[in-house]
C-alpha cells in the first residue's frame, strides 16, 4: 500500500507544481499516508526554509485528504512540532523517534505514534531504550527503515532487513518485561489504528 511524499532531502529537486502531482497521487482510493515527509536539519546546508515550505504545503495536503501523515525527523522535533500545532492533521507516525520524553508526550498528544526501530537495540542508547521501555505501549510502532539504522545484531556494514523486525520486537518485549507476543499484538494494532486505510486492506 502506497504513502506519498516529497522528502526533506530531496526539496532542491521539487518545484511548486510537484506539490499538484502530489495531491493527484493523494487522491488515489489505495494511499494509506502521506509521507515520508518533514524536517531535516542534521546535514549541512540543509535549506531550512525550503524544507519548512515543502513540509508545510504538504501537511496542508495531509489535511485536505485526512491523510495520516510519515514523519523524518533529525535535529528538527520541535520544528516539526511547531508545524503540527499549525497545520493540524488527524496523525501518523513520527519514524525513527529520537526525541526526548516531553517531544513524545507532544507527539503522542497530536495522535502520533512513535516509531521504534534498530538504534533501540543499543544498550549506550540509553535514554531511547527507557522512553521505550516506559511510554505507553500503545503509543509505540515497530519498524527496520531497511536498509537503513542496523540493528546491534548485525556486522558493521550490513544492511538492515525488514526479516530483523521480530528480533527488534524482542528487544522492546525485553525492555518492558512482556512477552514477544503481546508486544507484536499490541504494536500491530497501533499501526492500523494510525493507519485506517492500511486496516481496510
Amino acid at each position: 500500500m502506497p504513502a506519498y511524499g516529497i522528502h526533506p532531502m530531496y526539496v532542491e529537486r521539487a518545484s511548486p507544481v510537484d506539490l499538484d502531482v502530489l495531491r493527484e497521487y493523494l487522491a488515489q482510493p489505495d494511499t494509506v499516508a502521506v509521507g515520508e515527509i518533514g524536517l531535516d536539519f542534521f546535514v549541512e546546508g540543509n535549506n531550512q526554509p525550503q524544507q519548512e515550505f515543502y513540509f508545510a504545503e504538504q501537511l496542508k495536503l495531509a489535511r485536505e485528504f485526512n491523510l495520516p501523515v510519515l514523519l523524518h525527523i533529525r535535529r528538527a522535533q520541535d520544528t516539526v512540532l511547531k508545524h503540527l500545532r499549525q497545520f493540524r492533521v488527524c496523525g501518523g507516525i513520527a519514524h525513527a523517534f529520537n526525541g526526548s520524553q516531553q517531544q513524545a508526550e507532544s507527539f503522542i498528544e497530536l495522535n502520533f505514534k512513535l516509531g521504534f526501530g534498530g538504534a533501540m537495540t543499543y544498550t549506550r542508547a540509553t535514554r531511547l531504550r527507557k522512553l521505550a521501555a516506559t511510554l505507553p505501549l500503545e503509543n509505540i510502532v515497530l519498524e527496520t527503515d531497511a536498509p537503513d539504522i542496523p540493528p546491534s545484531f548485525l556486522q558493521p556494514g550490513q544492511p538492515n532487513k525488514p526479516e530483523y523486525l521480530p528480533r527488534i520486537a524482542q528487544t522492546l518485549a525485553e525492555l518492558r518485561g512482556i512477552s514477544l507476543q503481546e508486544v507484536a499484538q499490541v504494536t500491530t494494532a497501533n499501526v492500523m489504528n494510525v493507519l485506517p486505510r492500511l486496516a481496510a486492506k
